[in-house]
């Protein structure tokens, strides 16, 4: 007779990735259940989906532009070039989905949760994103023209490649983010977290940093000259380089994206000498 396995330890990250991943085939499989009755609903209701429905399986490029799409949940689903222009997407939960090439220009997103889903080349241009959070949410090449994306918090979020002109990202917290070679001219950054992030080789002609913190930053081959709000006093803790488009007095340099820790305090003043004794 075969010996039984050995269970893996509760601790084991092996368990845990087994669990995790159970638990989100469970909520997938329930997705995917619900899809049919999610599409009846709407099929009897003219282009008004109930709020809260879970949207699992495969939709590519489907049409739900301007659907009532308020607190859904879209989790292991796939939505490539699906369209979803003008959709009410208020608070809608995004685990784990695939939604690239979508068109979502003039949806409505606020106050949405984003974890590990793509919308690579996607088009959120002209659409609200405010208070958007979570983590994982990958964009590279997307399109954000216009867009509202005031006090979101997303750290790690990856847009590099993207075209940003005009957009809106004033006081979100953007720790770690990708920006790199996009494009965002004239958008505004005020009071953004961008601690960290990599905007280098980014284009900001007359983009807006007032306030912006920048520890760490990588703004290497960045196009910074023509950009308001930015203090010498900003610059001096992030990461740049002197090369053709470095904003004047940009002097500090990293050794790589980053590779930041805060300075050393100062040393303590020595102790007063004792008076001579005569």
């Amino acid at each position: 007779m075969s010996q039984p396995a050995t269970p893996h330890s509760a601790s084991s990250p092996h368990a845990c990735r087994t669990v995790a991943f159970g638990f989100a085939l469970a909520l997938s499989l329930g997705a995917f259940a619900a899809w049919g009755a999610a599409a009846a609903a709407a099929a009897d209701n003219g282009r008004v989906v109930p709020r809260m429905v879970s949207l699992g399986g495969s939709c590519e490029g489907c049409d739900l532009s301007t659907r009532k799409l308020a607190g859904a949940h879209f989790i292991g689903s796939n939505f490539r070039g699906a369209s979803l222009v003008g959709s009410d997407l208020k608070g809608a939960t995004f685990l784990g989905a695939n939604f690239s090439g979508a068109d979502l220009s003039h949806a409505d997103l606020r106050g949405a949760h984003m974890a590990g889903s793509l919308f690579y080349h996607a088009d959120f241009s002209g659409a609200g994103l405010q208070g958007v959070a979570g983590v994982g949410m990958e964009a590279a090449g997307a399109n954000f023209q216009g867009a509202r994306m005031d006090d979101v918090s997303i750290p790690g979020l990856d847009i590099h490649d993207a075209t940003a002109q005009g957009a809106h990202f004033d006081h979100s917290r953007l720790l770690g983010a990708d920006l790199h070679d996009g494009h965002f001219e004239g958008a505004s950054f005020q009071g953004a977290d961008l601690t960290d992030a990599n905007l280098s080789g980014g284009h900001f002609d007359h983009a807006d940093f007032t306030n912006a913190t920048l520890i760490g930053a990588s703004l290497t081959g960045a196009d910074l000259s023509t950009v308001k709000g930015l203090t010498h006093d900003q610059l001096a803790l992030a990461c740049h380089d002197h090369g053709p488009h470095a904003q004047q007095g940009a002097s500090h340099g990293c050794g790589h994206h980053g590779d930041w820790s805060p300075p050393s305090p100062p040393s303590p003043p020595s102790p007063p000498r004792a008076p001579n004794a005569n």
